[in-house]
C-alpha cells in the first residue's frame, strides 16, 4: 500500500502548517523507510543527515551504558518527528533511536529542512516548541532519577500505562502490560532485577496486582500517592 506522503507530512507539528503546495514539494523529497521491532534508525554520535517523520509506529530514543543497559529519554509516535536537534545545531545525533515496533517514517534530508525553515518561519517555531518539551521531559527525568526511587518511578511509569491504555472494572484500573521487566527498566532507570522486587513490594503493599502481563491498581489514588504525586 503506498504511503500517502503529503498527509503524512500535514499530520506532522513541524510541517502541518504549510500549505499544499509546500507539502507536496516537500513530500516528493521524503524518502519512505520502514523499521522492524529494536531496529535502529541511527546511533548516538553519527553524523546527522536529516530529520525523521514518523508516519506509524514509535521510536524510543536512548543512551547505553558500558555494561550495554539502555536508559530511555523519551518516546515517540505517529504525527512526531525526530532528530530535530542535530539537523540545527550541525552536532552529531544525541542519541540512540530505535523502533518500539514495525515503524514507518519519511525522511528528510537537513537541507531540505533548513531550506524550508528559512522560507517558512513557522517550521523554526514549532521546532522551537518540540525541543522545548524535550528539555523539559529531560529536566523531569534528572529530577526522577536523582531524587524518587526504583518503587515510586516504577509506579509513575504504571499510572501513565494505565491511564494511556487501560480500563475502569469493579477491580480497578486494569491494563495489559507489554513490556518486558527489562524493557521496563530501560524506561525507569533500573535494572529488571530491582524492577522485578519493586513489583513485589508493591504487589505486598497491596498497590497492585499482577497476573502474567495481566495489571490491576485496585486504588489509583493510592498508588499515585506512592509515586509522588501531589
Amino acid at each position: 500500500m503506498q504511503t500517502d506522503k503529503t498527509a503524512a507530512l500535514k499530520a506532522a507539528t513541524l510541517f502541518g502548517e504549510l500549505d499544499e503546495k509546500t507539502l507536496g514539494a516537500l513530500a516528493a523529497r521524503a524518502v519512505e523507510r520502514r523499521y522492524a521491532r529494536d531496529e535502529i534508525l541511527f546511533i548516538a554520535g553519527e553524523e546527522a543527515q536529516g530529520l525523521y517523520v514518523i508516519v506509524e509506529g514509535s521510536v524510543r530514543a536512548f543512551r547505553e551504558s558500558v555494561d550495554g543497559r539502555e536508559q530511555i529519554i523519551h518516546v515517540e509516535r505517529a504525527g512526531a518527528t525526530i532528530a530535530e536537534l542535530p539537523v540545527f545545531d550541525d552536532g552529531p545525533f544525541p542519541s540512540t533511536v530505535a523502533a518500539e515496533e514495525e515503524t514507518l517514517v519519511l525522511f528528510i534530508a537537513k537541507r531540505d529542512v533548513r531550506r524550508l525553515s528559512l522560507e517558512h518561519p513557522e517550521i523554526a517555531l514549532a521546532a522551537l516548541k518540540v525541543l522545548a518539551g524535550r528539555l523539559r521531559r529531560c529536566a523531569e527525568l534528572v529530577e526522577a532519577l536523582s531524587l524518587s526511587e526504583v518503587g515510586q518511578r516504577l509506579a509513575r511509569f504504571l499510572l501513565a500505562e494505565a491511564r494511556a491504555k487501560g480500563t475502569r472494572t469493579g477491580q480497578g484500573l486494569q491494563v495489559e502490560l507489554t513490556y518486558t521487566n527489562q524493557q521496563i527498566a530501560a524506561r525507569v532507570g533500573s535494572v529488571r532485577e530491582v524492577v522485578s522486587r519493586a513489583f513485589t513490594r508493591l504487589q505486598l503493599d497491596g498497590l497492585l496486582r499482577l497476573e502474567g502481563r495481566s495489571l490491576v491498581i485496585p486504588e489509583e489514588s493510592a498508588l499515585a500517592v506512592f509515586a509522588g504525586e501531589g
